[in-house]
């Protein structure tokens, strides 16, 4: 069994937490610091139950509830939590993945009570945090994450073989992940309105009809497989990170900091296992381009965040001199080595040294105490 960990309102959970005079108020949290000119990246319950969610103009939020309540985003503060979080989900014993910076999997294999176990980490994670999390169950990662949405906030759900197809039957198929809008309208035109509409369908069906993604679709839902090949496995052979944003961006720099600051986040945890890599993989999705990934092997392994950013460049190239519109983006390293090799010339010596004072700093003041400037336009800009 997998149980997908979807942390409830994340960015505005995390904002109330830390300042308590947030707590119970209608909350936005804004890409950068303009309060009418910007957009929601997160929205607290209280302003849901205004109509206010994610990728809403702030100014729309504000005609919608005045008295709203406005904080600008702080991705340091969040990563810290995601990391602290997966690192409280690692002491079960159990392999644990990212899905994302505010969702987690884990295999708990043919744990009897999987159920109990949700409810322990629920109540572990808001006794650390005081924050909440919906956890969904299933066979495979598709359906637990399908599960992590049915009892938000701070729900459990299961999806059972003996009662899924009656709780598919009850949920519209653009819900599923990984059902766009385009998908979700050439699925209604075959007469595929439900996720048991879709789960029925034989995967000759959804080839000959959605071609390549119509057969992912498939094996997805009706898979054992555990988790997605982007994230790091129980042997190490990659690690990467992923993140969807609030709302599609054509920004290039904004998407270029967001891709900085996922190789940050990759190369801290290179280093932290004394391991370098090969071969890195940029993966971006959006409207415009449903899924571009790619990769490339060098022979010189690698472990600096830098370095790993300038090589997803490389191939984030490949997509033209235009940026499409991005909604979802990663960088993974493969191909890992033991990072036991000396530099061999004095200014990559003096490169590894501050690389060195930066993780040393980081580990005892807190992660994200100092970080490449570039890496805040991702909370200034999304437009």
């Amino acid at each position: 069994m997998i149980l997908h960990i979807d942390m409830d309102a994340f960015f505005a959970s995390i904002e109330q937490a830390v300042n308590p005079k947030l707590k119970g108020k209608p909350l936005i949290v804004g890409s950068r610091n303009n309060r009418l000119y910007t957009v929601v990246c997160a929205a607290s319950y209280e302003a849901k139950a205004y109509g206010i969610d994610s990728g809403m103009p702030t100014k729309e939020a504000f005609k919608l509830c005045p008295n709203l309540e406005f904080v600008v985003a702080d991705q340091g503060k969040y990563i810290w939590t995601s990391e602290q979080i997966f690192e409280l989900l690692k002491g079960y014993g159990f392999e644990v993945v990212y899905a994302s910076i505010d969702e987690f999997q884990m295999d708990v294999a043919d744990t009897l009570n999987p159920k109990s176990l949700a409810q322990t980490i629920q109540k572990q994670i808001h006794e650390a945090f005081k924050i909440t999390a919906s956890i969904g169950i299933a066979g495979n990662s598709l359906l637990a994450k399908l599960a992590s949405k049915l009892n938000k906030p701070n729900g459990i759900a299961i999806l059972t073989r003996d009662i899924l197809e009656e709780t598919l039957a009850g949920i519209p198929v653009k819900k599923l992940c990984g059902v766009g809008e385009k998908t979700g309208l050439l699925l209604e035109g075959l007469g595929i309105k439900t996720c048991l509409d879709l789960y029925q369908k034989s995967p000759q069906f959804l080839e000959q009809n959605l071609g390549r993604n119509g057969l992912n679709i498939y094996m997805n839902l009706h898979s054992t497989d555990r988790f997605n090949p982007l994230q790091e496995d129980s042997e190490t052979k990659s690690i990467g990170h992923s993140y969807t944003l609030p709302m599609a961006s054509e920004n290039t720099g904004f998407i270029k900091a967001w891709i900085r600051l996922l190789s940050e986040m990759v190369g801290r945890r290179l280093r932290e296992k004394n391991m370098a890599a090969k071969t890195v993989h940029l993966w971006l999705s959006g409207p415009e381009m449903p899924n571009f990934g790619a990769q490339k092997t060098y022979k010189e392994p690698i472990n600096d965040s830098y370095d790993i950013y300038l090589r997803a460049l490389k191939i984030m190239a490949k997509i033209g001199p235009k940026t499409p519109k991005i909604r979802a983006l990663g960088v993974t390293c493969s191909n890992l080595i033991p990072a036991n090799y000396p530099p061999l010339f004095k200014d990559q010596k003096r490169r590894e040294d501050l690389i060195k004072a930066q993780d040393t700093i980081n580990t005892r003041l807190g992660d994200w105490s100092i970080y490449p400037a570039v890496i805040t336009l991702t909370r200034k800009t999304s437009s």
